[in-house]
């Protein structure tokens, strides 16, 4: 099965770093942080990566064109040039990288790999947020409920202090603490092919009419995820994952079975896209 991974945007938000590099590109303990979201799904045995590029795409498609050397120790003959690459740590990966266009919006992007995806059932996520998914429920779950897409809910990071009131009086204060239950889009989605017929062209966002569209058909469910998960929006961002990348083991390769049941409640859920 295919995973798609968004990889075009300007990342404005970043702009200490993507003015020289593309977002994906900015590392995260030593290496790129779309290496460390395809360490997820290569977790769950998930290798085939499709990366739809755009904003300076050709940093992408150098990268991994020179991976494989990069990655390796080597002898050359320096007479003839011919050189032996000795892998260091060999991956059974294959990586497509598509330039997608440099304006184009994320839906569109999607539409634009219709021939990359050989019409089967394919996995899509953006290439800027980690989590510990456990792929393989996610898949069941999409699969109990047989619609044509699947988005994974998370709760978003608490990144602001509580005020609990009593009118203009405070009668408590916690720092960071989420009292409510509070679901956003957390990218590792799951689609069927006819999700592509829910996009109307290049200048369409997936997370505009495709996922509105599909949730008043009935056509999209949320898979809820309450493990880690965490985007690389802004430099604190990721100066925090830098922190937890300097682990042995982060957060985001810590894979629990989840708890969570694997099969689609009969209720129609309402996704937030």
């Amino acid at each position: 099965m295919k995973v798609v991974l968004f990889a075009g945007g300007f990342g404005s938000r970043l702009a200490e770093e993507t003015t020289r590099i593309p977002k994906p590109m900015v590392e995260v303990g030593g290496k790129p942080i779309i290496l460390h979201v395809m360490d997820i799904y290569s977790h769950w045995g998930y290798h085939d990566f499709v990366v739809a590029g755009g904003y300076k795409c050709m940093s992408i498609k150098n990268f991994f064109h020179n991976f494989h050397l990069s990655t390796a120790d080597f002898t050359v003959a320096l007479g003839s040039g011919s050189m032996v690459l000795r892998p260091v740590h060999p991956l059974d990966w294959n990586v497509s990288v598509v330039d997608t266009g440099l304006s184009t919006m994320t839906g569109g992007r999607l539409l634009r790999l219709r021939d990359w995806l050989d019409g089967d059932t394919f996995m899509v996520t953006y290439s800027d947020g980690v989590g510990n998914i456990d792929i393989e429920a996610l898949l069941a779950f999409h699969r109990s409920h047989g619609r044509l897409a699947t988005v994974t809910a998370v709760q978003p990071p608490a990144r602001f202090g509580n005020l609990e009131l009593e009118g203009d009086q405070v009668v408590e204060f916690t720092e960071k603490v989420r009292k409510h239950e509070t679901w956003i889009n957390g990218g590792f989605f799951v689609f069927e092919p006819g999700v592509l017929d829910y996009i109307p062209g290049a200048a369409e966002p997936l997370e505009m009419s495709p996922l509105t569209n599909l949730a008043k058909d009935g056509q999209l469910f949320a898979y809820k995820h309450k493990g880690f998960w965490h985007p690389m929006d802004t430099v604190r961002d990721r100066d925090y994952l830098n922190g937890l990348a300097e682990t042995d083991d982060p957060p985001w390769l810590q894979f629990e079975r989840s708890p969570v049941s694997t099969t689609a409640s009969p209720q129609q859920p309402q996704a937030t896209a």
